[in-house]
């Protein structure tokens, strides 16, 4: 159990932890010779079970509020200090309020100094506390009269500590790894150490771990576990990491060490936010303050998702802006202060890491976000899948939420879809709804082009399913085809019952045809050079190579210009090597190493861009990946 202490400045929390564990957490001089906390204080001690309490000390200055928020985050109980000559001030209602917010439901109260006080004036303070308490989620904490000094009440406190520590189950490790780092430091002959609360997961010495969100590797070469040599760690300890291959300034307090799943850069992430009924303003868009999530401390603005404002009391759906990436996973509790750090503002829970930049106040986006609200895995996952009609990625699910394990927890109605690298699911009733949108669209499309066979998958794609991950587009469209309700030919995707076929007459053109394509494959001829071949009418001629390009049979660059299929694969062919070699296409590239004119190089590549091949970025042209004639061009290499 780690235990932090709270209160006010001088109000003993620092001499009480001494008395507790005889350590004296106010190491550095400053500290020493101003007689105040100025940093973070660690202490720790043994249990008669073989574990240890790990203690926190915070500084209690007003403007030390972001070094007492970097201890707090990780504490599973709270020690508020309250001395009994002075009684509740202004830090021990603010650090209270941030406990209450970081939703701390475990604490005792130390009524300090009652050395300094008559009888009646302790009974009076602790009538005070109880009273400031009174409705709070921490009311009726106990209250151990004590004093530092005299040793007064110690063994009391010392006896409900130790209690409530042997009786606390264990804290459950059965995330990714993740440890909060609040301190950096390097020892000669050890190399680089961090020292920081661990949130979730557990680790043994070997493990590669990440920094994030930068994500520099580095491997556990040693750990501390509550003070303690060990060869593993776990969630509810405080660790020291010896970490090799990375220098003490590649780290910083608010960086995260997490296995390698948990390394999500967040730019931005989707909340819900309780202010404080004693903010001074309501909240309005992008509106400023400071944040503080683990032992991060950022800069940030909030979009709030309902409504225009939000009133002090109130709670709702914000969108937080930070102003440099930050780590942080769903279930994270923060805190915010105003721009001038001098108020504690409210306090909210992270509901989705991967929180979009547009499209973020919508209907479905706040359902799916009501969703992501509820506590338990199992229905968050069951009311997200009703409401997620792209489907779910469940790969970054499990990173999100941490859960590992997430899909044993897939209600049995759900469509799961395996992929090369993740994994998806969709409701069974959004499942049939992809597949009718597809075959509606596909309708529509052949009643206003009779003469085509079908748009490519890619296209189909972006017309009708654009959000529709391409694992899923792809299994939607196997299914489909052996339910018997889709046909592919070639790379065309068509309804079952639309047909270009061929006459016998027109069959044996088409061969007529292709001949002449062949003949200069790169440069082929014209329709009307074509008619003149075959002594064909041109429009004759222009009409069933229409037909046989909507079989696949050939391709129309521009008007009245064909290709071949194995013509144009080979250009595909050529277009993706230049991609891999130079990161895109230039018309001029392009035109020397297929051998054909500007004019006509660039004809070529503005129809790859017309059928989804590749698409424009200023000068270049950049291939698609969901494209099946770059795919089939790549299959050639």
């Amino acid at each position: 159990m780690i235990i932090g202490t709270a209160g006010h400045i001088d109000h003993g929390k620092t001499a009480l932890v001494q008395a507790l564990t005889g350590v004296d957490t106010d190491r550095l001089e400053e500290e020493k010779a101003r007689g105040i906390s100025i940093a973070l204080g660690y202490a720790y001690q043994a249990l008669p079970n073989d574990e240890v309490l790990g203690f926190i000390d915070v500084p209690g200055h007003e403007r030390l509020i972001h070094t007492m928020l970097a201890g707090a985050a990780g504490i599973d109980f709270l020690l508020l200090v309250v001395a009994a000559d002075d009684g509740i001030m202004p830090q021990t209602l603010e650090h209270l309020q941030i406990l209450e917010l970081l939703g701390i439901a475990q604490g005792a109260v130390a009524l300090t100094k009652i050395d300094r006080v008559d009888r009646a004036r302790i009974g009076h303070v602790a009538q005070e506390i109880e009273h400031t308490l009174a409705g709070k989620p921490l009311a009726g904490l106990p209250i151990f009269p004590l004093s530092s000094v005299t040793g007064e009440g110690i063994d009391a406190l010392r006896a409900h500590l130790v209690e409530t520590a042997v009786g606390r189950p264990p804290r459950r490790a059965d995330g990714y790894f993740r440890l909060a780092v609040d301190r950096s430091f390097s020892l000669r002959g050890v190399g680089t150490l961090v020292t920081g609360t661990v949130f979730a997961g557990s680790v043994e010495v070997g493990a590669e771990l990440i920094i994030a969100p930068g994500g520099k590797r580095a491997r556990l070469r040693g750990l501390h576990a509550q003070d303690r040599p060990a060869t593993s760690g776990h969630a509810g300890q405080r660790c020291a990491l010896n970490l090799g291959g990375v220098e003490k300034d590649a780290i910083a307090r608010g960086d995260w060490i997490v296995a390698a799943p948990l390394c999500i850069p967040v730019e931005r992430f989707d909340a819900r936010l309780s202010l404080s009924a004693q903010a001074r303003q309501p909240l309005r868009q992008w509106f400023p303050v400071h944040l503080h999530l683990g032992a991060t401390h950022r800069m940030a603005r909030l979009v709030l998702l309902e409504g225009e404002r939000l009133a002090p009391g109130e709670t709702a759906l914000v969108q937080v802006v930070p102003e440099r990436v930050i780590g942080a996973l769903h279930g994270d509790r923060f805190i915010i202060r105003d721009a001038e750090a001098r108020q504690t503002l409210g306090g909210g829970q992270v509901l989705d890491i991967f929180a979009p930049a547009r499209k973020r106040r919508t209907p479905q986006r706040l359902a799916e976000l009501s969703a992501m609200a509820c506590d338990a895995p199992v229905e968050r996952l069951g009311r997200l899948l009703e409401q997620a009609a792209w489907g779910l990625d469940l790969n970054c699910l499990q990173a999100a939420w941490n859960a590992p394990h997430l899909v044993d927890d897939l209600p049995t109605d759900a469509r799961r879809i395996e992929a090369a690298k993740t994994s998806y699911a969709v409701a069974q009733s959004l499942w049939r709804g992809l597949a009718q949108r597809l075959l509606e669209g596909l309708g529509d499309y052949h009643e206003r082009l009779p003469e085509e066979l079908g748009p490519d998958a890619g296209r189909a794609r972006r017309m009708w399913l654009p959000r529709l991950a391409l694992p899923l587009f792809e299994a939607l469209v196997a299914e489909l085809i052996e339910r018997g309700d889709l046909k592919r030919t070639g790379a065309w995707l068509h309804r079952t019952e639309h047909r270009l076929d061929l006459t016998d007459r027109e069959q044996v053109q088409a061969e007529a045809i292709l001949s002449l394509l062949r003949q200069t494959p790169l440069d082929p001829p014209w329709v009307r050079d074509i008619a003149k071949s075959l002594d064909q009418e041109e429009a004759t001629v222009r009409q069933l190579m229409r037909k046989m390009g909507g079989q696949g049979l050939v391709f129309q660059i521009v008007r009245d210009l064909f290709f071949a299929p194995e013509a144009l694969e080979r250009l595909a062919r050529i277009v993706r090597e230049l991609e891999l070699a130079e990161g895109g296409v230039r018309a001029a590239t392009f035109r020397d190493r297929a051998g054909v004119g500007r004019k006509r190089a660039i004809q070529i590549l503005e129809y790859f861009d017309r059928v989804g091949l590749t698409r424009r970025v200023r000068d270049l042209h950049r291939v698609r990946p969901d494209s099946p004639l770059g795919n089939s061009a790549a299959s050639r290499d």
